[in-house]
Formats: C-alpha cells, structure tokens, sequence
C-alpha cells in the first residue's frame, strides 16, 4: 500500500518551496534593458517573467542618467537584480559587474567592495535602502 507524502519530508517542502518561488519570481524582468535604451523609450517598461509589465519611474531614469557616466549607460541593464538564496538570509547578491560599478558611483556601495566568485553580497537592509532610494531600479528575485 502506497501512502501520501507526509507534509513535513524534505522533499516535498523543496519541491513546494520551489513552486513558490517561481510564483514571486513572475513579477521579476525576464529582459532588462540598458539604461540608454530605457531613456530613449517614451514608455520605459519591460516585461516579466509572468508576462506582466514592469514600468520605470522616468525621474528616476533621468536621475541615474545624470550621475552616471556615459559607458555605464549603454551597460547599465535594469532593474538591478539581487539575489535571495535562503541559506542565507541577511544578504543577498548581484552577479552582475555594472550594476556594481553604478552602485560604488552613486556612492551606495563602497569602491572597496569586490566580488568574491563573481557575487557581490550586499546586507539586505542596504538593499532595501537602495530600493527605495531608486524606485523600480532594483529587484530582488528568489534564487535556489
């Protein structure tokens, strides 16, 4: 006789705990765009995952643009993603090098930072002073 899985087996919290995730993911941007391509856009938007729209705040756009120099606008891709990986749960990271370079420019991040194996890890309560600080620039995926 075969029986049901019982709730609290690892498995089966992995495999929800991954259905979940990929459910908060859907509002995350599938292709972000430079930055230099959304300030061209009447519209500054990009799609997620889900399907949705994402929608940039143009001042915020503009903003970015003034303080950043003219190389990090044709690299520059947005939203800035980070990374959540449960394991640890006060940080989060970016992969991405130019999203590194803009952080240290606008001054959010120290230039002292590197990245150690190609992450860098940012404490969430920075990374959420960053959100606000630049609406709709930076999101926070779920990683595995």
């Amino acid at each position: 006789m075969s029986h049901a899985p019982r709730p609290h087996d690892e498995s089966v919290l992995r495999r929800w705990m991954s259905r979940e995730a990929k459910k908060i993911n859907d509002g995350i941007v599938a292709d972000r765009k430079t930055l230099s391509r959304l300030l061209e856009e009447e519209r500054p938007y990009a799609t997620t995952k889900g399907g949705g729209e994402y929608l940039f705040d143009r001042a915020m756009l503009g903003m970015l643009a003034q303080r950043l120099p003219i190389r990090l606008h044709r690299h520059l891709r947005l939203p800035i993603l980070f990374i959540y990986v449960p394991d640890v749960r006060d940080s989060v990271y970016t992969a991405d090098e130019y999203a590194v370079a803009a952080l240290q420019e606008l001054g959010e991040i120290s230039g002292m930072r590197t990245p150690e194996k190609g992450r860098l890890w940012v404490a969430r309560p920075i990374v959420h002073a960053i959100m606000q600080a630049y609406p709709t620039a930076v999101q926070i995926a779920i990683g595995a």
